[in-house]
């Protein structure tokens, strides 16, 4: 499966401007001086793996992360050991932008698979925006993109059916791996069924019930946490609200 790599000390210390992320990171757009100016901050750490945290609730805000290669899932612990998973990140995407504001991270993010993580130190990224207008939009751009997608859940969450919530959560993660070059159809989910649930408000039992009749219904194959997806189209119209139409119709035939 394309995205489980091992992840060597090399492709860490890869610059961003040599990196298969830029189109997608915080170098978009920028001059190949700017790119320099910005790869000098960065900090590239050894690999993290399954279960790492990057930074706790209640840590003091000091840097952005952004996901080089891997996952991660950021998520609101509970005194009693429980949590809610907020979202899960995949590589390009920019961790800690919700810390801005009141200068402390108001969640913890937790690493699904050995990945590596870039730390960009949030002061001195500061300081680079205010002299390079260009980089200025890309964290304009970026702050967007983050509250459309939180915006778009709360539709998600809000509205739709248990199946059309697991079919747009599919979909999401289709798009985004094709984004950054891998498959969008065949592919591996690094969170578990609960955390997929739990993200989605549905029960675990209703999360594996769902891939089962998908699967029966021929629109992929599922193989533990490997997805095949079949039938891009019938997600689609199932998303659309055609979906309960589209099994009436097989229902009959």
């Amino acid at each position: 499966m394309s995205q489980r790599k091992v992840i060597s000390l090399e492709s860490i210390r890869v610059a961003c401007r040599h990196c298969t992320l830029a189109s997608l990171c915080l170098p978009m757009g920028l001059e190949s001086g700017d790119v320099e100016r910005l790869d000098e901050l960065i900090k590239r750490t050894r690999p993290l793996h399954r279960g790492d945290l990057i930074f706790r609730k209640g840590d003091r805000f000091k840097s952005l992360y952004v996901v080089k290669t891997g996952s991660v899932k950021t998520f609101a612990p509970s005194k009693e050991g429980a949590e809610q998973v907020l979202g899960f990140h995949l590589p390009g995407e920019l961790i800690g932008l919700d810390a801005i504001e009141r200068d402390t991270h108001v969640c913890s993010a937790k690493v699904l698979e050995t990945s590596a993580i870039c730390e960009i130190p949030f002061p001195r990224l500061e300081e680079l925006t205010a002299i390079i207008p260009s980089l200025q939009h890309q964290m304009y751009r970026l702050l967007s993109k983050e509250i459309a997608h939180e915006t778009d859940m709360l539709l998600l969450l809000g509205k739709k059916s248990a199946d059309e919530r697991l079919a747009v959560f599919l979909l999401s993660i289709s798009k985004r791996l094709h984004k950054r070059g891998l498959s969008s159809t065949d592919f591996y989910l690094s969170m578990s069924r609960h955390e997929i649930g739990n993200y989605l408000g549905l029960a675990v039992e209703t999360v594996s019930r769902i891939f089962t009749r998908f699967q029966e219904e021929g629109l992929m194959r599922v193989d533990r946490k490997h997805i095949e997806i079949l039938d891009v189209r019938s997600l689609e119209l199932l998303v659309g609200g055609a979906g309960q139409s589209r099994r009436q119709h097989q229902q009959h035939t």
